[in-house]
């Protein structure tokens, strides 16, 4: 019985790491459909959510199914506390990547992206990939200090936010209002992903130290 207990507990782990796999793709896919206004990939991204929700849904049953029957404590307690919290913040990702996808369908055939944000778009793409691949990892490893790295990793991505934000600002801006809302809303998707992802490595610090970062 108690093997079984912790098999369950091990596959909360396995799930997590599914869906950090699902998003990561999720936000690749849906920073291509964004630059490339690739309406069929869009649609992909948005239709393949289900898949991180379906997960999501296993995980809080089996977390509340754990609680009931078992009443883990201490370091069991802090697993599935940890786990449900993780793929909360997974979940919120997989969302803001369909966020990033449907403004890519909104304005298809033409692209949301003018000519001069396009390096900073791919840019925060790649560091939203790296920096959820580098999560998945430390989900699967309790690698501690890796996952306190994230928050140094993330800086990356607020400065590219922060970049956005002089070009819409600046006087040379020409695309009007409508592309400036585009862009305002798809940087914060990114820099809104990014703090999740660092939001899962903190709570792997917490799994295994029984304390948060500073």
């Amino acid at each position: 019985m108690r093997d079984a207990y912790h098999e369950e507990l091990d596959s909360l782990t396995d799930k997590l790491v599914e869906m950090t796999r699902l998003v990561r793709s999720a936000i690749s896919r849906a920073t291509t459909a964004l630059l490339d206004s690739d309406l069929q990939l869009a649609e992909s991204v948005i239709s393949r959510d289900q898949e991180v929700n379906a997960i999501f849904d296993e995980i809080e049953t089996s977390i509340f199914e754990l609680m009931a029957r078992q009443q883990p404590v201490a370091v069991d307690l802090r697993m599935v506390i940890t786990a449900l919290r993780m793929g909360t913040d997974l979940e919120r990702m997989g969302d803001l990547a369909v966020h990033v996808a449907k403004v890519a369908r909104l304005r298809h055939p033409d692209s949301a992206i003018p000519p001069e944000i396009r390096s900073t778009i791919l840019e925060m793409g790649q560091i939203a990939e790296n920096l959820v691949t580098k999560a998945g990892s430390c989900v699967a490893s309790r690698d501690v200090e890796s996952a306190l790295e994230l928050e140094q990793d993330d800086d990356a991505m607020d400065r590219l936010h922060r970049r956005l934000f002089r070009n819409i600002l600046s006087k040379e801006w020409e695309h009007g209002v409508e592309p400036a809302i585009d862009i305002t809303l798809i940087g914060r998707y990114y820099e809104r992903y990014a703090d999740h992802a660092v939001r899962v490595a903190a709570d792997v610090v917490y799994l295994v130290t029984g304390s948060r970062p500073g």
